[in-house]
């Protein structure tokens, strides 16, 4: 295959920064130290056999776990829990984590076993374990909410976008899932071959690359985009465009990615699985107490390409003086944050996300989904109780936030 990858490998002046993080965020610096300086070696561990362990009072030693992601804030969690050392104080190696610039890559190198450990679209894991047949299993949500609709200035409604292009990340994703419901919800329809017509309220949908979206929007060859940030925390600061919509303002605390690993490990090396969910539940935790500290992990450590102020902004920035004038935020009684970070997978979302899918229009076969059952699909995608597990050991759900692990599907676009 062609690899359009790329590492990112840190370089010496930076480790006594990143160190001082560590500390920041709570998390044992000396060991997570060692761990990143034999990733940064160049060691060429290849090895991901299933858990062993050595004597009593041993820890565990687990293999290799390659973390693959793309440049979003959506990896925040798998990233924090390499930079924080969190996966090498659980016994993984883990090398430093390979960045992909599109979906399709980041798929191609999971399926190929480049890497082992990936966060990928809630939609696009159901698309491959119920369409192409894949053993994979989700293990954790990565995150809730963090994407937005970000249109040009000159576009002041959704009404505005008849007639217009609008580019999502993927067909199966929930960017094309509540835009489409956003589009519905004003009368107006997605196309995906056919010219947008301002007359026949039709708006056309484009798939792009998350990092190309915002200078696509500032040369006017799209109206608008919906996407994970830091891309529209960018595009805000550039002056290129403006949020028009939170994502999480109309789906309320959705998924967006999750991560995803092969069947093989949670069947084979459950400890294993088990482990490194434990590990994202950690740097969940880390990224809820300290936004600003792990905002400059995540660009000082070289993870994330783009700036402080974008990243920080994607963070933490959720305004309701600056938001809620303008129809951004429309639900400030759900008190949501721009992007908020919680392991527990609810088999709520995943049926509503499988019926909602049926609804929404894709370049490709989707009949695939009418033939799911509903009432198994959770079970057969989400590796259930590892999420439970590591929350009860990291304080338990009120730590993250939550106060049941059951919960009702509130859509209002």
């Amino acid at each position: 295959m062609t690899n359009h990858s790329h590492s990112h490998h840190v370089d010496q002046p930076r480790f006594d920064r990143r160190t001082a993080l560590r500390l920041a965020l709570g998390a044992g610096a000396v060991m997570a130290g060692g761990g990143i300086l034999a990733a940064c070696g160049g060691s060429e561990q290849t090895s991901s056999g299933p858990a062993t362990s050595g004597a009593p009072g041993d820890s565990p030693s687990f293999g290799t776990m390659r973390v693959g992601y793309l440049p979003i804030t959506d990896a925040s969690p798998l990233l924090v829990a390499h930079g924080s050392g969190a996966l090498a104080r659980r016994g993984f190696d883990a090398p430093t984590p390979t960045l992909f610039r599109s979906w399709p890559n980041i798929v191609e190198a999971f399926q190929s076993r480049q890497v082992d450990v990936v966060h990928l679209l809630m939609p696009m894991a159901v698309q491959l374990r119920f369409d192409k047949k894949q053993p994979i299993k989700v293990l954790t949500w990565n995150h809730t909410n963090g994407s937005a609709l970000t249109v040009a200035p000159s576009v002041d409604s959704v009404d505005d976008l008849a007639g217009t292009t609008v580019a999502i990340p993927f067909w199966f994703s929930v960017h094309n899932v509540v835009l489409q419901q956003v589009l519905r919800s004003r009368g107006l329809e997605a196309v995906i071959d056919t010219e947008p017509s301002v007359v026949a309220r039709t708006v056309r949908l484009v798939v792009m690359p998350p990092s190309d979206m915002p200078a696509a929007l500032q040369s006017g060859s799209i109206a608008g985009f919906i996407v994970a940030d830091p891309f529209n925390a960018l595009a805000e600061l550039a002056g290129a465009g403006k949020i028009l919509r939170f994502t999480g303002d109309v789906w309320q605390e959705h998924a967006c990615c999750v991560s995803v690993v092969h069947q093989s490990l949670v069947d084979e090396s459950p400890d294993a699985a088990q482990a490194l969910v434990d590990a994202m539940a950690e740097a969940q935790l880390a990224l809820r107490s300290d936004r600003i500290a792990s905002a400059q992990m995540l660009v000082d450590g070289g993870y994330l390409p783009q700036s402080i102020e974008s990243v920080t902004r994607a963070l933490t920035h959720y305004d309701q003086d600056e938001y809620g004038p303008t129809g951004a935020i429309t639900h400030p009684e759900w008190a949501s944050e721009r992007i908020g970070f919680q392991p527990y997978p609810f088999a709520s979302y995943t049926e509503r996300l499988i019926t909602e899918l049926r609804s929404t229009k894709v370049d490709g076969d989707s009949s695939f989904l009418g033939q799911i059952d509903l009432a198994s699909a959770h079970m057969d995608l989400v590796a259930v109780g590892l999420a439970e597990r590591a929350m009860e050991a990291q304080g338990g759900i009120g730590a993250f936030g939550l106060d049941s692990l059951q919960r009702t599907e509130v859509i209002a676009p």
